[in-house]
C-alpha cells in the first residue's frame, strides 16, 4: 500500500511517499480502506520528533480516518464488511489502509461524505472528553475556547453552541474572530489586540466563565484563572505557549478551581470506546441533521502531505486540513 512516512525528524519535507506492507487486523480490530484522513497538531509534533507514538502503534503519522471496513473481527459488533466508517487510530492514518480497534470505530453520519467524516474523530473525541467528561460543562454554563479557529476550536464552538451554552473564543486575526462568531461563538476575541480576560469578565458581568478549553498553557494559565468563575474548570489539552506557568494557588483554593490536563492518544481502546458511545448517543443525531458542520479549509492528495503540514504550521487555516487518499 501507499503511505506517508517520516524519514527522519525535521521540517515538513521529511514526509515522503513510500510503499509499506498492508497492516493485518487482529482480535478486536478492523482493517479500514482509507478514503480520507485528517491532519492534526500531534502529527506535526511527531514529525519533529517531539511526540513518539505509543508502544505498539504504527510509526506512520495520522490519527483519524474515514473509509470502508474490508476485513477484521466483526463478531458481536453492529458492523459488516463494506460499511462506511470513521475511526480514531493511534497512528497509521496517512496510508491506504489502517487498522483500528473496533471500540474506536463509528458509522459515517447520515448524509456525510467520507472526506467530511474524516474531520470528526480526533476533534470530537478530544472535545467531548475534555469539555464534558473532565471539565463537566453543565446546562447553563459558559465556555471559553482558546484557539477557536483550529480544528479543535471550531468543534468546541459548534458543539457547545448547539447544546445551548454561551461560547466565547479567541483567535489571532479579525477574520478568524469573525469565523468563530459565524460558527456559533457569542463573541470572538482577537488575542493580539484584546485582553481576553477583561473581555470575558465584561461579558459575564464580572462573574467569569465556568469552563476554559486551553491548548496554549504557559502564561495563559494565570490569566485564565483570573477570568474563571468560582468553581470554574480549565481543561488543558496542549502547551503551544509553553509547559511552565506560575499559578496563584490561593485563588485555586479559595475559589475551588480545577485545572485538568489530558492527552488522548495513549489511552486504552476501552477508554476511547466509552467516549465513542457517548458521541454516538449525544452528538451523532446533531451531525445527521447538520446542526454541526464540517469546516474544511483545504484538501491535499496523500502524496502532498508535506504541503498540508506546511499549511498547518503557517496557522493561516480555519478548521481542518485534510488528505484525500481515494
Amino acid at each position: 500500500m501507499r503511505a506517508i512516512q517520516i524519514v527522519q525528524p525535521g521540517a515538513a519535507e521529511v514526509l515522503q511517499l513510500c510503499e509499506r506492507p498492508m497492516p493485518v487486523a487482529g482480535a478486536g480490530e478492523v482493517l479500514i480502506k482509507v478514503h480520507a484522513a485528517g491532519i492534526n497538531r500531534p502529527d506535526v509534533l511527531q514529525r519533529k520528533g517531539l511526540y513518539n507514538p505509543p508502544a505498539g502503534a504504527s510509526d506512520l503519522p495520522g490519527l483519524e480516518v474515514a473509509g470502508e471496513i474490508v476485513d477484521g473481527d466483526l463478531d458481536y459488533t453492529t458492523f459488516d464488511l463494506g460499511d462506511a466508517v470513521c475511526a480514531l487510530v493511534q497512528g497509521g492514518g496517512y496510508a491506504e489502509y489502517v487498522v483500528a480497534p473496533i471500540e474506536q470505530v463509528l458509522p459515517v453520519p447520515k448524509g456525510w461524505s467520507m472526506l467530511e467524516a474524516a474531520t470528526i474523530p480526533e476533534n470530537y473525541f478530544t472535545v467531548w472528553s475534555n469539555v464534558w467528561d473532565r471539565a463537566r460543562l453543565a446546562a447553563g454554563e459558559t465556555l471559553l475556547v482558546q484557539g477557536g479557529s483550529s480544528g479543535i476550536g471550531v468543534t468546541a464552538i459548534q458543539l457547545a453552541s448547539a447544546l445551548g451554552h454561551r461560547v466565547f473564543a479567541t483567535a489571532g486575526s479579525d477574520d478568524k474572530v469573525a469565523a468563530c462568531v459565524k460558527l456559533g461563538a457569542e463573541r470572538g476575541i482577537n488575542y493580539r489586540s484584546e485582553d481576553f480576560g477583561a473581555v470575558v469578565k465584561t461579558l459575564t458581568d464580572g462573574r467569569g466563565v465556568d469552563v476554559i478549553l486551553d491548548m496554549v498553557g504557559g502564561d495563559y494559565l494565570p490569566r485564565e484563572i483570573d477570568c474563571l468563575a468560582d468553581d470554574g474548570r480549565i481543561g488543558l489539552i496542549a502547551t503551544l505557549g509553553g509547559s511552565k506557568a506560575t499559578v496563584d494557588m490561593g485563588q485555586v483554593l479559595r475559589r475551588r478551581l480545577t485545572i485538568s490536563g489530558s492527552t488522548l492518544r495513549p489511552r486504552s481502546p476501552a477508554f476511547k470506546g466509552a467516549i465513542a458511545r457517548q458521541l454516538l448517543e449525544k452528538v451523532w443525531p446533531l451531525l445527521a441533521t447538520r446542526k454541526l458542520q464540517p469546516v474544511i479549509y483545504e484538501v491535499f492528495p496523500l502524496e502532498q502531505a508535506a504541503a498540508a503540514h506546511a499549511l498547518m504550521e503557517s496557522s493561516q487555516h480555519v478548521g481542518k486540513i485534510m488528505l484525500q487518499v481515494i
